[in-house]
């Protein structure tokens, strides 16, 4: 049986670099047992599991956590069940390892092909979700990598005992020992180790917040992908359907305010604003939503049943993770697009608009990793987005965009196949 015991940074990113040479090259059904096994197994210690983060709860209360890291950190039975039904997903995806990208033979006949291979060490650090302990040990898995996962202390107890349980199962069904590394959530010492791994870990990806995102650019000589924070923009246009517009608005900032996906800011264009706000304010709130508005928009939302405040300029750069939305009217969507540049972090913005040309020019003006025309920003996901699960969301340009599912935990190299040729 697999053990999550007290190891060092060092130790435990030395032994998942062992376990990543022989992992790449397992074959798919082995990797699918594996997985197969981790969601039976979640089943299986359900109660164990939510004991453990029940304590993690309750710590939590005592320490005061913001009531969206609680949601975050909260596991119940349809969790648990969604998490299992997450790993039966990956199972069903295509193995990315060994498929060939492209093949070509060159004149001197020399045949060359670029082909997918694991990464070999992915770390992941994140913070009190205890979905992701699973989640990246699915998709490290499949995609033949090892890894080492540390979370937050906030979450150590439910972490430990997840991170346990899909060592013991994936080892059970064959995998090698310590393909599923664990780190205990120490503080930033331990962080700054885990860094700097550059022997033996190949890639880094954090998912957390601003602070997370600082601390690890200052020591890393690890490679990071940063899946960073989410100031979600939606934008309607004067040629909006105001109905769809308000499902929009309020599933994006209301179906679970407390994701990176959630839109924290509300654009309007000028000419429909005065129709348009009254009715956005009205549905959100009913949902408990406070709007904190420019001077413009206030006179337009307020009395709808909502609460409403001053926007302070601090607010278009925040990520609330909470059901608060800041409201501002813009003149056009050159406009937004300009205030989106500006203030958002790259995550997932939309635009609500029947006009071909504003779409066009959203479309190309936004630079987000995802981009949605007349469809809520809650679908930036790897399950939505047919990956099974995801890692994080990338908001970076280089190798990877978006949800971080099978392919973008894989590199690719050139094989060669001659005969007796030299040069």
């Amino acid at each position: 049986m697999a053990t999550i015991e007290a190891q060092s940074v060092t130790d435990v990113a030395r032994r998942a670099r062992a376990a990543g040479r022989r992992l790449a090259a397992v074959d798919t059904a082995t990797k699918d047992a594996a997985l197969r096994a981790i969601a039976d197994a979640l089943v299986a210690r359900a109660p164990e599991i939510l004991e453990a983060n029940a304590r993690d709860l309750e710590a939590g209360q005592a320490a005061g956590l913001p009531s969206a890291l609680m949601d975050r950190l909260a596991l119940d039975e349809r969790r648990l069940a969604g998490i299992a039904s997450a790993v039966e997903d990956v199972i069903a995806l295509r193995d990315p390892v060994g498929e060939t990208i492209e093949g070509y033979r060159l004149p001197n006949g020399l045949d060359v092909q670029r082909q997918r291979i694991p990464l070999g060490v992915v770390a992941v650090v994140y913070e009190a979700r205890p979905n992701v302990t699973i989640d990246a040990a699915a998709l490290a898995i499949k995609s033949g990598n090892a890894i080492v996962l540390r979370g937050s202390s906030s979450a150590l107890r439910s972490n430990a005992v997840l991170a346990e349980v899909a060592a013991t199962a994936a080892e059970s069904a064959g995998l090698p020992a310590d393909s599923i590394g664990f780190v205990g959530g120490g503080g930033r010492e331990e962080l700054a180790e885990l860094a700097t791994q550059d022997r033996y870990i190949d890639l880094i990806v954090p998912r957390g917040g601003e602070g997370l995102k600082a601390a690890l650019k200052g020591v890393a000589t690890v490679p990071v992908i940063f899946a960073a924070a989410g100031i979600g923009h939606v934008y309607v246009d004067a040629s909006a359907d105001l109905d769809q517009a308000v499902e929009i608005v309020r599933n994006a900032k209301v179906d679970r305010p407390s994701a990176c996906n959630a839109a924290e800011t509300l654009l309007v264009h000028r000419a429909i604003a005065a129709e348009a706000l009254p009715r956005i304010a009205a549905a959100l709130g009913r949902d408990g939503v406070e709007l904190r508005a420019d001077e413009a928009s206030r006179p337009l939302v307020e009395g709808q049943g909502a609460v409403v405040v001053d926007a302070r300029p601090e607010d278009w750069d925040t990520e609330h993770l909470a059901l608060i939305l800041g409201v501002r009217i813009v003149d056009d969507v050159h406009a937004a697009i300009d205030h989106i540049e500006t203030h958002g972090s790259g995550h997932s913005d939309a635009i609500v608009a029947r006009d071909h040309l504003a779409i066009r020019a959203f479309e190309r003006g936004v630079g987000s990793a995802a981009v949605y025309v007349n469809a809520s920003t809650r679908f930036t996901d790897g399950g939505e987005f047919g990956m099974g699960a995801e890692i994080g969301i990338s908001t970076q340009k280089l190798h990877a965009r978006g949800p971080i599912g099978l392919r973008e935990l894989t590199t690719y190299r050139y094989l060669v196949h001659g005969d007796g040729h030299v040069r």
